[in-house]
């Protein structure tokens, strides 16, 4: 059973940093890619950040690129995004998704195949 669960939302101030993790199980950690999107309430949902199986190549959104970055701990199964310079813009609900490459994720609307609960994200201004 594929298993994605997020950690590490919360609320903070207008240029500072959170970092979230994606604790994944069930599949073949190395060949699938794993990312992360979000939802804003009245917004459509926007794909964030991904990292091919393997670690090989990341993408991000334009909005946060150079402030946001996605790494994977091959060892734990785990993904990480770390945010720095967080906007008020940024304030979501951000899921962790998987997919068999970083398409779904990235581009609406469609859906990767598996997503987490999701974690909320609050910037404050």
């Amino acid at each position: 059973e594929v298993q994605l669960v997020e950690s590490g939302g919360g609320l903070v101030q207008a240029g500072g940093s959170l970092r979230l993790s994606c604790a994944t199980s069930g599949f073949t950690f190395d060949d699938n890619a794993v990312g992360w999107f979000r939802q804003a309430p009245g917004k459509e949902r926007e794909g964030v950040s991904c990292i091919s199986g393997g670690g090989g190549d990341t993408y991000y959104i334009d909005s946060v690129k150079g402030r946001f970055t996605i790494s994977s701990d091959n060892a734990k199964n785990t993904v990480n995004l770390q945010m720095n310079s967080l906007k008020p813009e940024d304030t979501a609900v951000y899921y962790c998704a998987l997919d068999p490459d970083c398409s779904s994720i990235m581009s609406p609307p469609i859906f990767p195949t598996y997503w987490g609960q999701g974690t909320q994200v609050t910037v404050s201004s």
